[in-house]
Order: structure tokens, then C-alpha cells, then sequence
């Protein structure tokens, strides 16, 4: 059964309706907030608490680094922001120096950060982190900023891929994010619509490269909130054109695919039309998406998250949409294959004390 809804949960721990929830087949895992963090032993129970309701439900979080992370404390390394490590790529050569060290340094330190980001999660039950960021800093974007690596996107490609190999080293898959790109734009998708009014040809030589150079690395791709009228007047998370056109034919990756937050002030309005979750939840699905999210509707009476799965459910009976087993193979495979370290066992772990005392450089 494809499973294609990530929901979040209101709390510390799991309520009757959360579990409830949580048992409907359609869900296929959960997305994890700073609400639901107290300490390691609260967020490893909350986290085995869902797992004992479904082994398969995939319990995600956005972690990035810097000022997006939701784990902080007791323990959780707090690390530096990606845009730090671009900062190291470009540091100047020294004269007796004339290769230049910074990359391979800002390299070596991305690879440190993604282990030990991806292995601290993991100690927890935590199985995926929607990192890394591909978004170019053009320096005009606040709700991008210091999450983004670097304007060149040949250096964003490779710090990210360094990311990737610490989450794979950790059991972690990935998530590059927001595609085709959000840097360029100023207005913040959680708030408004934002319209990037650049050529598909510009696009794709800037912004939406690092996609195709990774293609054979991503797990899973989240695209933005944002119109590209020049491409398709449908934001790329709506847009068959985006998502099979350009970033599944043209840039080959064939990995999962997921909505942003069908939640967000921007993501439910198309074309001047305002939809329902449950229009937008098959927008998204009908256009290429594997997997939608829809956060911080637990809180209250959720009755977002009800409606959705009850329309979700009406759509596949009446036809409006058809579950893929493919989608849900891609979904499958973000599940982590190997044993994750206790958190005791990780504090002593060769490996994790190696990459910690790397990210000092910092």
C-alpha cells in the first residue's frame, strides 16, 4: 500500500488520536518539531513509540545545522551552519601554500558534519533529516541565508555530496532541497507566493545544477514553493513539468520525491485559486511527488490531517488517484538499512570522536 502523508504530532509523547493516526495506512511517516523534543530519553521514547505502532513509518526531522536545527541540547552537537563551510572553501591560500588547502578542508569538515548530524539522530530513532540544502546564496533570501553553502553551485555540489557521504556513513539517506532552487527569490514561501521570473536555461546553469550532478547521490528531493512562469505556471512542487520534464528526464534522478509543507501560506494557492490540503495532496501527487507533508496541524483539534486522509481515501476509491508502488518503493528505500549505534555506545565510537574533533576547524 503506497503511503504517501508525513504528519507531525502535537507533543512530548504520542496521544490516542496521534496513534490513531499514525495506524492509517496512507501515513508513511512522521515529521519531528522543537514542540517534541525535551531531552534524548523523551525524544528515544517518542520515537520507539512510534515505531511500535508501524516498524515501517519513517520518523524525519529538518536538521540542518545552524540555525535549523530542532535537537540542541543534552548532548546533540550544535552544528555550524552550512554556509560556514563555504566560508572554509574560500578561505584566501597562504603564500607558502600554493595549492590551497580550503576546499579539501571545507570537504573533509562537510563529510564530519553529516556523520555526526546523521548519527546523533539515529542514536535517538531518528531515520531521516531533509538536509542538504542546494539553494544558491544569492544574499537576497532570509529564509535561505546561512542554510545555503555558497552562490557557485559547483561548490554547493560538492560540500553537499560531502554532506551526503556523512548521513550515508551515519545509515542516513538524504534530502536535497528546494528544487529547482529558492535562493533567488525574496519572498518566503512559508508567507507568500514567490515568482522567479528567470529562464528555464538560466535555471538549470545555476540553481538546478547541483541536482543534475548529484542525480546518482540524492535519496530524495523536496521542491519549492515557487512559480517559474517562464517554465510553468504552476509552483515546481504542482508541476508535472518540473518534476518529470526537467528533474526526473532531463537531470535523471529517480529517487523519491516529496511536497514542501502543503501548510505554508504559499503552497495551497495555484493560479490565483486557493485549494483545499486535499486538492493540493493530489496536485502535488498527480503532478510526480512520491510523498506529501503537512506540518503543524496535530496542534489543536487536526482536523487538517483528518480531512486529508479522509479525502486522500475518497480520491483513491473514486479514481482521482491512483497509489504507486513505485512511489512507495522510493518511500521504502529512505528507511535506514543498518543498526544505529546506542547513544552511549556513539560517545566512544572511533569514528564519531574523529568527526567531532574535525568540525572544530570551524
Amino acid at each position: 500500500m503506497h503511503a504517501p502523508l508525513f504528519i507531525d504530532v502535537a507533543g512530548l509523547s504520542l496521544t490516542h488520536i496521534d496513534i490513531a493516526r499514525l495506524k492509517n495506512p496512507l501515513v508513511g511517516g512522521v515529521i519531528l518539531f522543537s514542540r517534541n523534543w525535551k531531552n534524548r530519553e523523551q525524544l528515544t521514547q517518542l520515537c520507539l513509540s512510534i515505531k511500535s505502532i508501524r516498524e515501517d513509518l519513517i520518523i524525519s526531522v529538518d536538521h540542518e545545522g545552524g540555525r535549523v536545527q530542532r535537537f540542541k541540547s543534552d548532548g546533540f552537537t550544535v552544528l555550524p551552519s552550512m554556509a560556514s563551510l563555504g566560508d572554509i572553501w574560500m578561505r584566501p591560500d597562504k603564500k607558502n601554500d600554493p595549492v590551497g588547502q580550503g576546499p579539501m578542508l571545507a570537504s573533509n569538515t562537510a563529510t564530519a558534519c553529516g556523520f555526526v548530524l546523521g548519527a546523533e539522530l539515529r542514536a535517538c530513532g531518528v531515520d531521516l533529516s531533509f538536509t542538504p540544502v542546494l539553494d544558491l546564496n544569492y544574499g537576497v533570501s532570509s529564509v535561505i541565508g546561512d542554510r545555503a553553502f555558497h552562490s557557485d553551485p559547483r561548490v554547493v555540489g560538492i560540500l553537499a555530496k560531502a554532506v551526503m557521504h556523512g548521513l550515508l556513513q551515519s545509515g542516513m539517506a538524504n534530502c536535497g532541497k528546494h528544487f529547482p532552487g529558492h535562493g533567488f527569490v525574496k519572498a518566503d514561501s512559508h508567507t507568500d507566493i514567490p515568482i522567479d521570473n528567470r529562464s528555464l536555461n538560466t535555471i538549470l546553469k545555476t540553481d538546478a545544477a547541483p541536482y543534475g550532478w548529484l542525480s546518482s547521490s540524492l535519496a530524495s528531493v523536496m521542491p519549492a514553493h515557487i512559480v517559474y512562469p517562464k517554465v510553468d505556471l504552476n509552483p515546481a512542487g504542482f508541476s508535472s513539468v518540473w518534476l518529470n520534464d526537467i528533474l526526473r528526464n532531463r537531470l535523471g534522478f529517480n529517487g523519491a520525491v516529496f511536497s514542501d509543507d502543503l501548510s505554508m501560506a504559499g503552497a495551497r494557492v495555484v493560479q490565483g485559486r486557493q485549494l483545499s490540503f486535499t486538492q493540493a495532496a493530489l496536485m502535488a501527487l498527480n503532478a510526480g511527488c512520491d510523498l506529501v507533508l503537512l506540518c503543524n496541524q496535530s496542534l489543536g483539534d487536526g482536523k487538517a490531517i483528518d480531512e486529508l486522509l479522509s479525502g486522500l481515501t475518497t480520491a483513491m476509491k473514486t479514481g482521482q488517484w491512483h497509489p504507486s508502488a513505485i512511489s512507495e518503493e522510493r518511500r521504502q528505500s529512505l528507511l535506514p538499512t543498518t543498526t544505529a549505534f546506542d547513544w552511549d555506545s556513539l560517545m566512544v565510537s572511533a569514528p564519531y570522536m574523529q568527526a567531532l574533533e574535525t568540525i572544530q576547524v570551524v
